[in-house]
């Protein structure tokens, strides 16, 4: 795990309704061989207990997304078998919401929308969450509630 994955992982666990699992491998067919790219070290599963949402969470800090526009690109053609080894070999609910979310520098963001806008109107996949990773910053959100920090009353500084 390199130190933005932390840094992220640190983040998701700020909300006491999610759940963590980092290096999660999904693969899609069971047994022993998992095929080649038909199997994925996820960086991070979040799941949240409160929306019933389950979270692929892919950290990059790559300017060019070069290599996570090639995952979710895999994802997209395997989604619903993706989506089938979660419930298989991770115990997800079926009936959850599945989606990926991406932290990525605040300039890459557009490579990201613009990847996902030239899928076919109707991918599998649903639009990632789209995160910048200047905003999970240990200083910009409260450790124990996630809410974003301010001086304000009633603010996770508001000792009142």
């Amino acid at each position: 795990m390199d130190y933005y994955q932390g840094v992220v992982v640190e983040y998701l666990r700020a909300d006491r309704s999610v759940f963590v699992n980092t290096e999660c491998f999904i693969q899609i067919a069971d047994g022993n061989s998992p095929g080649k790219g038909k199997s994925w070290y996820c960086d991070a599963v979040a799941v949240n207990l409160k929306t019933r949402s389950v979270f692929l969470c892919e950290v990059s800090y790559s300017k060019s997304l070069f290599a996570l526009r090639n995952r979710l690109t895999a994802w997209n053609s395997h989604w619903s078998e993706i989506k089938s080894s979660l419930v298989r070999d991770c115990g997800v609910d079926e009936t959850w919401h599945v989606t990926p979310w991406l932290f990525i520098p605040q300039e890459s963001e557009h490579i990201a929308k613009a990847w996902y806008e030239s899928l076919a109107t109707n991918p599998p996949m649903p639009c990632p969450k789209i995160h910048a990773l200047e905003s999970v910053a240990p200083w910009k959100y409260c450790a124990w509630n996630r809410q974003e920090k301010s001086d304000g009353p009633g603010s996770c500084t508001d000792t009142q």
